[in-house]
């Protein structure tokens, strides 16, 4: 049984290909497109994914949309003539973006089966493909679910619990309602781009003081005990085409810093940040409380955009009650392909779960020969390295201060780079974090970079006692190791790392081994394949292009390794 599932209502599209229970493949429009965040209809991701997957069109048995346009329709005009016109114009125009998006795919399907038998086609609900579809493919038989964004069909935030194949909503709340509108207001406030940089947002937040505008902040949105969140709208704005940050907002906390890039940060923008930072970790984790209390589960499954607030989840692991969490590497709506395969998969179909999303590695992938034959085609000079060599030689480039492009294997799903489409530097090294956000990623001096740590080694340099090869909690690293390690320290002292797993990704796993032979710690700082406004790198092109036009030295394709210069 084949299902091809599809996000490209709101933003990030995708999809993906399930087969008889496993994600064979999964792919972001935006990484083929080279448009970042495309809410285009993702026609080249499908064709890619059925290729990857050896499908025909006419193999695909069921096709799962991660909305259901329609959905509370009754609920969005019902509040939005209650609210006024400004109200019931966002939803009138938003319902009339959903429908003309559906017409697109039907456009779609008449052109690609044309008079032949169509599969049968499934519109699942928003957050069902958040929530109920990364429960499905968590490793837990039973726990918590949470799914928190700005906003779906309309509900904003749902809240259940699954067992088995089955799950159970006990409550939603609705726009405007939503921590994630609030959130994007700080991150407007602070000169970026809502809906978008909230995670520039997360990373500017311990440069500000929460307690400047936290008392303010505390009565603008808030958790209640219900579990249902609370939201002073005076403050915000949430209608169509409105800024998030209104008159209110900008008298309480002053003047937005510009939305360019060479703006100055001004103290109230740090301490916005930290004060929005503070109090959406406080209501995620107040929501998280009760759910574990209601529930009496051990596990909490959290997705949805707001679930990438890596910070807000290094402190669901430690605070919330619950033993774990699992978060889905496309935890924002580029994953809502998956979940809702997933959901026609395991729910509407009843098949039992057999699959744990486990591995991110699930796109493209570009063979050895492939890459030799673009370097030739491209005249450049390279070095082929076999298996062993290849992560001693770059181990050592690595160690005497030299920055990697590194694409390895299959791409990685999610926004993060994991190990595969990476750039790769010496974490030791004071100046490397400014170096790098300066000469090669071309984007704010105050973002932090990653580590990348085997999983056996954690221990030695972090507080963390639970896996997260996904790099979507945020835990301290030890205070006797910051200085050991001062290019992925943020100024907090804390670090969004990666646990690496010898099975998931050997060639990295011996890559951190060897530099650890060479430098005498096992810990890599670990960036995307990008600059600031592009998405990660896909092919090996694009690899080849970003290399030559930022401050990398070396590349390393496969086997292949291209150097700027001979003595590499």
């Amino acid at each position: 049984m084949n299902i091809l599932g599809i996000n490209y209502y709101f933003h990030d599209s995708s999809a993906c290909v399930v087969s008889d229970g496993k994600l064979v493949v999964a792919i972001e429009e935006e990484r083929l497109t080279r448009q970042k965040h495309t809410d285009a209809f993702p026609e080249r991701a499908i064709a890619r994914c059925l290729q990857i997957a050896g499908l025909q069109a006419g193999d695909i048995d069921h096709i799962a949309i991660s909305i259901q346009p329609g959905l509370d329709r009754g609920k969005k005009f019902t509040y939005g003539l209650r609210q006024g016109r400004s109200m019931f114009n966002f939803f009138k125009i938003e319902t009339e973006v959903a429908w003309s998006k559906k017409g697109i795919l039907r456009s779609w399907l008449s052109r690609t089966y044309d008079g032949a038998k169509r599969p049968q086609v499934h519109f699942v609900p928003h957050h069902t493909s958040h929530a109920v579809g990364t429960f499905l493919v968590s490793p837990y038989e039973s726990a918590a679910v949470l799914s928190i964004d700005g906003s779906g069909e309309l509900a904003t935030i749902f809240k259940g619990v699954g067992k088995e194949n089955t799950f159970q909503c006990l409550s939603q709340d609705y726009y405007p309602y939503s921590l994630g509108m609030v959130y994007e207001a700080a991150t407007e406030f602070c000169g970026f781009k809502r809906n978008y940089d909230e995670g520039k947002t997360m990373g500017l937040a311990p440069l500000g003081d929460p307690r400047t505008y936290g008392s303010v902040v505390e009565k603008m949105f808030w958790v209640n005990d219900d579990m249902s969140v609370g939201v002073d709208l005076s403050y915000f704005g949430h209608t169509y085409g409105a800024p998030r940050c209104n008159e209110k907002f900008v008298q309480t906390f002053g003047q937005p810093r510009p939305a360019v890039k060479t703006a100055k940060f001004e103290q109230n923008h740090l301490d916005v940040a930290a004060a929005f930072q503070k109090q959406l970790e406080e209501c995620i984790l107040k929501m998280a409380r009760l759910l574990h209390e209601r529930t009496k589960e051990d596990y909490l499954v959290i997705s949805g955009g707001v679930a990438l607030n890596s910070v807000a989840n290094g402190r669901l692991v430690r605070e919330s009650g619950f033993k774990d969490l699992y978060v889905m590497p496309a935890a924002g709506d580029n994953g809502t392909a998956i979940g809702a395969a997933y959901y026609v998969y395991n729910s509407v179909l009843g098949q039992p779960r057999n699959y744990v999303h486990d591995d991110p590695y699930v796109g493209t992938e570009y063979g050895n020969d492939a890459l030799r034959r673009l370097l030739e085609e491209c005249k450049l000079a390279y070095r082929q390295l076999p298996d062993g060599e290849l992560e001693r030689e770059a181990a050592m480039l690595l160690h005497r201060g030299d920055i990697l492009g590194w694409f390895q294997g299959r791409m990685e799903i999610g926004p993060r780079a994991l190990g595969n489409r990476s750039i790769l530097a010496d974490p030791t090294l004071p100046g490397m974090k400014d170096k790098i956000n300066a000469q090669v990623k071309h984007r704010e001096a105050f973002r932090p970079f990653a580590p990348s740590c085997p999983i056996e080694d954690t221990p030695r340099f972090f507080e963390q006692n639970v896996a997260d090869p996904f790099m979507l909690k945020v835990c301290m690293v030890l205070p006797e190791k910051q200085s050991m390690i001062p290019a992925v320290t943020h100024v907090d002292g804390t670090a969004r790392l990666q646990t690496i797993h010898r099975e998931t990704n050997p060639r990295f796993h011996q890559l951190l081994k060897e530099f650890e032979k060479v430098s005498g710690v096992p810990v890599l700082l670990n960036t995307s394949f990008n600059v600031m406004g592009e998405p990660i790198v896909e092919s090996p092109m694009d690899a080849i292009r970003c290399f030559y036009t930022t401050g990398l030295d070396h590349l390393v394709l496969g086997n292949y390794v291209v150097s700027k210069n001979n003595s590499g």
